[in-house]
């Protein structure tokens, strides 16, 4: 299996009771950092937690103190302390970490990554189609005409979605207004509102609200952002992973900081 460079650490590990308590023990620094390094080693293994060399090895505690680099004295006694705690498992003598999915859930993280593919994928093609001539387009804000090349495949559902998209821009005329004036620029070929970079985005119903705030904001102080800078900042987002929550972060930091795009 692909390696795969993180794991979910909480920030308030260490007021776990499991934590402290051992941090009351002798030698509780390397006990921690023993913890540590069973993580980091199960994440890179992406095996559910199980450490096995290979299909017919497992992980000795002589192995583990070797590619931990800690004498074998500490880590049998950080085994011995995990297994009391319950932190690990001695499985047929496998070392295994329960309930591995709150440190890494790989089946969530190919679903994101497809995700995103899609979206970058179904953006990539529609801007091809635009570049190509082939799309009416939105262009003065109001217009809900289709690409020539999406007509027959535009559904009921399809169909539901742009009247939302309407009525949402109808509700937000200074948004609307921005646009339109943004549409007239000669020279621009084809000219798409907002709302539309957010529907070929995929953008979460959860993020809009703080995305339109975003917006406003970079309006507000002379930033009027173009439709291919807003869809930049949302492949970016997409590109680096962040969770719906993580976005709302991200742009909201960026409103209270007074800066105009998302920083790293």
């Amino acid at each position: 299996m692909a390696e795969v460079k993180w794991i979910k650490i909480c920030t308030d590990i260490f007021d776990d009771e499991k934590v402290v308590l051992i941090e009351s023990m002798p030698d509780a620094d390397g006990i921690i950092v023993i913890w540590f390094k069973l993580l980091c080693l199960a994440g890179k293994q992406n095996n559910g937690g199980v450490f096995m060399l290979n299909d017919k090895i497992a992980y000795t505690d002589e192995m583990l103190a070797h590619i931990f680099r800690r004498s074998l004295t500490t880590v049998r006694l950080a085994l011995k302390t995990f297994e009391d705690f319950g932190m690990i498992e001695i499985v047929d003598n496998v070392v295994t970490i329960p309930k591995w999915e709150k440190h890494q859930s790989l089946d969530v993280l190919e679903k994101n990554r497809e995700a995103n593919r899609k979206k970058i994928a179904n953006y990539r093609a529609k801007q091809k189609r635009i570049a190509a001539g082939d799309c009416n387009g939105y262009s003065n804000g109001y217009s809900n005409g289709y690409c020539n090349a999406d007509v027959t495949g535009v559904d009921k559902e399809e169909d539901k979605e742009i009247d939302k998209d309407i009525k949402r821009k109808k509700e937000d005329k200074e948004i609307v207004i921005s646009n339109k004036a943004h549409a007239c620029a000669p020279a621009q070929k084809e000219m798409r509102t907002y709302e539309d970079v957010m529907t070929d985005m995929a953008i979460e119903e959860s993020v809009k609200p703080t995305l339109w705030e975003f917006i406003r904001h970079c309006q507000l102080n002379g930033h009027t952002l173009t439709d291919a800078k807003l869809t930049n900042i949302l492949v970016d987002m997409d590109m680096r992973r962040l969770s719906a929550q993580e976005k709302i972060d991200a742009l909201q930091a960026a409103i209270n900081g007074g800066y105009f795009d998302i920083k790293r």
